[in-house]
């Protein structure tokens, strides 16, 4: 799988989920989306699921967060 890096941790809300859900739209189907956050996106959480996605929140290289999300259907990105 290949990674997909956005950086949302700059901007105000609502900015961050727009930016994450157009990312999520034009994510190929061997990619996942490494968004690094400046705190937990929980509104997005919700909306992951009845989308079909997976998601892991994990300390941040570029951000205090990183949160890792992917298609529920395939495989999961392997541990950072």
């Amino acid at each position: 799988m290949r990674a997909r890096h956005v950086d949302v941790s700059e901007l105000d809300p609502p900015q961050p989920m727009l930016v994450a859900l157009a990312e999520l739209r034009e994510l190929a189907g061997d990619e996942y989306l490494v968004l690094a956050h400046r705190r937990e996106p929980v509104p997005l959480y919700a909306m992951l699921e009845t989308m079909g996605f997976a998601h892991r929140a994990q300390p941040g290289r570029r951000a205090a967060f990183e949160i890792l999300i992917w298609r529920r259907s395939g495989p999961s990105p392997s541990e950072s």
